[in-house]
Order: C-alpha cells, then structure tokens, then sequence
C-alpha cells in the first residue's frame, strides 16, 4: 500500500523551515517595531498637547507669565525644552521591551521623577518667601494680569506650588494598545511568511 501526497507539501515544508529559524528574530523585530510606534505616539501627544487624543491642561497663567519674563514665548505644557519629548526611547532585551522615560539626568534634574510628577501630579510643595523673591512675585503677578496672588500660602510668607496631572504617557498607550495584537501578530506573518504566501 502506498502514501499519497496531495498539495504543495514543499511549499509547506518551506514555510515550517523558515518558521523554526527565524521565529525569535522575527518576534524582536515585531517587538521593536510595536515600541518605536508606541514611542512616536508619545513623542506626538506631547507635540500635539494631546497624548491619547486627550487634551493635556493648559499652563497656569502664572506659569506663562514667568516663561514671558525669562525671553521664553512658548505656551505649550510639558515641553518648554523638550528635555522630556526628547528623552522617549525604546530599549529591547531578549523578548521584553521598556518604552518611556530613561533614568537619566539632564540639567541636574532627573526626568524620571520630572515625568513622574507630571504623569500623576504632585504637591504641595511649601516655599518660604525671601525679600527678592516677594519682589518677584510682585512682577510675575503684573505680568500675569493679576492684582496680587491670591491662593494658598497668600499672607502667611509661604507660597505653596500644586503641580496638577498632566497625563501623557497613560493615554497614548490605552491609544496604542488597540489592536496591537493584531499589528503583532500580523507583523510577525509578513516578516516570517511574506515572501512565501
């Protein structure tokens, strides 16, 4: 009795050849092609002051008035250097891949904990007032349309700052995350069979 093949059984035979061999560098370069789109989200959220398609809030009007008195025109939150758009970086190891916010210093500052603080929030922070900085605030208050300050700490020689959330990280991954199963998967298929199917 004999055995019959029937279909493209070497075709097939390539397809599975191909698979066992290239199968791990296949998903790293699904894995890295996922977190650099994953990272262009980001970066373009806080480009766009819409990470996610979701408005960051705007600046504080006192918080303009200090960048107009330093020369600095621009209006946008969370991007007066671009130290942290800047910083967005993908890092592959094995199968696993870190998309975000490096822990690196810039300028003294760590923009781990600068990310940190706007992601979530943060404060109260209390500062004791000194003579030059009253002087200060005098000018930053004019310069912001603004009689006096006002808020917390007014009166009592302490100012106390309140950094709000302004979330760009968690939305444009809920962004991304939609369909990127399949935008993996689907990678993977071309990469490994796209030239066989």
């Amino acid at each position: 009795m004999g055995v019959v093949k029937v279909g493209e059984w070497a075709r097939a035979g390539q397809l599975l050849s191909r698979a066992a061999h290239g199968m791990e560098g296949s998903i790293q370069r699904a894995l890295r092609a996922e977190a650099e789109g994953l990272r262009r989200e980001i970066v373009l959220g806080l480009t766009n002051q819409a990470p996610g398609g979701d408005p960051i809030l705007p600046l504080a009007e006192t918080t303009l008035a200090a960048r107009r008195l330093t020369g600095f025109s621009g209006t946008n939150a969370l991007i007066h250097r671009a130290d942290l758009r800047n910083a967005m970086s993908v890092t592959l190891q094995n199968l696993s891949v870190f998309v975000g916010v490096p822990r690196k210093t810039v300028r003294g500052k760590s923009l781990v904990d600068i990310a940190k603080m706007n992601e979530f929030g943060f404060g109260p922070i209390v500062i004791r007032v000194t003579e030059a900085m009253r002087r200060f605030l005098f000018v930053l208050y004019r310069e912001a349309g603004m009689e006096r300050g006002g808020g917390e700490g007014h009166g009592r020689g302490v100012v106390i700052v309140r950094i709000p959330a302004r979330p760009f990280l968690r939305p444009a991954f809920e962004k991304w995350r939609v369909g990127a199963r399949q935008r993996f998967l689907g990678r993977i298929g071309k990469d490994l069979f796209g030239g066989l199917l």
